[in-house]
């Protein structure tokens, strides 16, 4: 028999939840939040050529690190969001913050790439003109060109670390008591 949604909170991800009462699920979902399953697969088939950091470094591991920063620092703006107004109260909600972040870290990543590599080739450049040309090559492939596939890798990456936020850091809240008989209600007292 198929399931009935009649109201919104029928719907899956509507659940009420709460964070687990130990911060060991919270350090696991921060760990494999962070290790992507495109990110971590993919090494072993093609390893990386350069392994020092820098800008010759390989994009995975670049997005590996930025990843180990990325998602404790939202658990950690969650946790301060949830202490403050009590919502993301659902998974959903908790999935939904951090895809909407991953996508406009993602976003804010490549366009600062793309204006530090424009600014470093018009530094090395021998003219106005030169300079001019390669920050219009620069734009257009990692702006323009760029800027959309970032987000998609981020907003994915977003939405595994936000599940592994979701289903490991929080637990399901116990359904509220109803006071039937009024025994549960303040006492004066007496």
């Amino acid at each position: 028999m198929r399931p009935r949604f009649d109201t919104p909170s029928d719907l899956p991800g509507q659940q009420l939840v709460k964070w687990r009462g130990s911060p060991v699920p919270v350090a696991l979902a921060a760990a494999l939040g962070a290790a992507w399953p495109p990110l971590i697969l993919t090494l072993p088939v093609w390893p990386p050529q350069d392994w020092v950091p820098g800008i010759t470094m390989d994009w995975r591991l670049q997005v590996f690190g930025l990843g180990l920063i990325a998602v404790p620092a939202m658990l950690w703006a969650l946790s301060r969001e949830r202490d403050r107004t009590g919502r993301p109260a659902t998974r959903l909600g908790i999935v939904w913050r951090f895809m909407f972040y991953g996508g406009l870290l993602s976003a804010g990543v490549q366009i600062i790439m793309a204006l530090a590599m424009a600014i470093a080739g018009g530094l090395g450049s021998a003219g106005v003109g030169e300079a001019a040309g390669f920050a219009e090559t620069v734009f257009l492939i990692f702006g323009v060109g760029g800027l959309p596939i970032a987000m998609i890798v981020g907003v994915s990456y977003a939405l595994w670390a936000g599940l592994c936020a979701a289903f490991i850091a929080f637990e399901a809240k116990p359904a509220p008591v109803r006071d039937r008989l009024g025994v549960i209600g303040e006492t004066d007292g007496a």
